[in-house]
């Protein structure tokens, strides 16, 4: 069951919305990719938790994304509490990722602040032998990721970006699992309802997307890519490396 990248976000979308592309990279170049939803994002003001499932599933899908769980937290409440915390150890320990994918320490949610806490408490708590979980019933061994990388999402990363990815190659892929969540943006042709306007559902979303996306490509000589925060620090073996 072990995977090579665990995208651990708290919102159904919140994955999409920030390394979709990423994701998409990794999966075409035959890497296994497991998303973690912290919760079912029952308190988002459009749709609801049963469409945001077909959605999240359409989305999965789409980025070659073969398991996704939800690990039923309460949306909007999300704390660091025991359970949560062996929540991720246990989602950390079933699917031993090299690399886990997450929420920034700051951030405008509160919710994706605490994710990121939690999967630093729980990245760092998978690795101790003393600490018992099971995950379908079974006793887990004890297991650590190598790495965390933190996607930016509505605040800009502390610091500044350490890693940008060039998704250039998949972009319209990208868009389309983006897409995917069609009851949280403004796309009348896939869903239309009353429901109020939210910081996403404006027509202009795409166009944001879009200028972040070709901002980070700039950066590094591309069209478009993806930023990310290390938390640990990166390591070349060799300065050729980068050759």
């Amino acid at each position: 069951m072990s995977c090579e990248i665990l995208v651990v976000a708290a919102h159904p979308d919140d994955a999409e919305l920030t390394c979709a592309g990423t994701i998409l990279k990794a999966t075409q170049a035959g890497k296994r990719v497991v998303i973690a939803d912290c919760t079912k994002g029952e308190l988002g003001t459009r749709g609801t938790p049963e469409i945001r499932e077909r959605e999240a599933a359409e989305a999965a899908r789409l980025m070659g994304v073969d398991t996704r769980v939800c690990l039923d937290m309460p949306d909007g409440a999300v704390s660091q509490t025991q359970e949560n915390i062996l929540k991720v150890v246990s989602v950390i320990r079933a699917f031993r990722p090299r690399i886990i994918l997450t929420t920034p320490p700051l951030e405008r949610h509160p919710d994706h602040e605490a994710v990121h806490r939690l999967v630093r408490a729980g990245t760092f708590t998978a690795g101790l032998a003393k600490v018992k979980t099971q995950w379908q019933g079974a006793d887990q061994e004890p297991f650590r990721p190598k790495r965390t990388l933190c996607f930016m999402q509505w605040f800009d990363l502390p610091g500044g970006p350490d890693v940008y990815v060039d998704v250039t190659d998949v972009y319209e892929q990208r868009t389309k699992a983006i897409m995917a969540f069609a009851s949280q943006f403004h796309l009348p042709d896939a869903y239309q309802s009353d429901e109020p306007q939210t910081l996403l559902s404006r027509p202009e979303f795409f166009e944001e997307l879009d200028a972040r996306a070709i901002h980070f490509g700039s950066r590094i000589g591309v069209r478009y890519a993806e930023a990310f925060k290390a938390v640990e620090p990166l390591g070349l073996a060799s300065i050729t490396d980068l050759l």
